[in-house]
């Protein structure tokens, strides 16, 4: 009788693990959004308040016929306090308070342009599957009188991974939380099956 709950307490470690690991993935995905969001509302809310931040910015769609933008200054400014005259050898014809900018969809004068975008990367591929290893594992040392054999497993986890770990910040932090809420569910799991049913 004690294998088969045994058996039962593996089952439930290793494959009912996996949806709990989601939720709280998706759990600490929604307190990050929540924690960008307020910080952009207080940005924005200190961007407003900031009187250094007034700049004028002129309308690339009011350009006199002759192709020639004169820029706006703000009220009570002359043209030379403002940041200078842009004329037909203006770079872009476009004046932000005196620094020269180029018109929309035409490339920075500095030379850097936008980089084109980076094909998406999985990041930890293979997630699932060591996950439910390692929910099996936990669960085996710890119905097993074993509890040491955990750190092996956390220790192979760790150095199969380090490279990814190094080099992306946001795989270790999938990392850390992913590989926590499996080992406490295995070990929570083999737990209550060794108090409740395997005395």
């Amino acid at each position: 009788m004690s294998a088969l709950w045994v058996a039962l307490a593996l089952v439930v470690a290793g494959f009912a693990g996996w949806p709990v690991t989601a939720l709280v993935f998706k759990l600490a995905r929604t307190i990050d959004d929540k924690a960008d969001a307020a910080k952009a509302a207080e940005d924005s809310r200190r961007a407003e308040q900031d009187p250094s931040a007034d700049v004028t910015v002129d309308d690339p769609s009011r350009a006199p016929a002759g192709g020639t933008v004169v820029p706006r200054t703000p009220a009570g400014e002359s043209q030379a306090t403002a940041g200078g005259a842009t004329g037909p050898g203006g770079a872009g014809g476009q004046a932000v308070d005196g620094e020269l900018s180029a018109p929309p969809g035409h490339p920075a004068s500095d030379g850097t342009a936008a980089a084109p975008a980076q094909p998406t990367q999985r990041i930890l591929r293979g997630g699932a599957i060591i996950g439910v290893l390692e929910r099996l594992g936990v669960c085996l040392a710890i119905l097993a009188g074993q509890p040491v054999a955990i750190a092996y497993i956390v220790a192979i986890k760790g150095l199969g991974r380090f490279a990814e770990l190094k080099e992306t910040p946001v795989a270790a932090e999938r990392f850390i939380i992913g590989t926590l809420t499996s080992m406490l569910w295995a070990a929570g799991t083999a737990a209550a099956a060794k108090v409740l049913f395997l005395q």
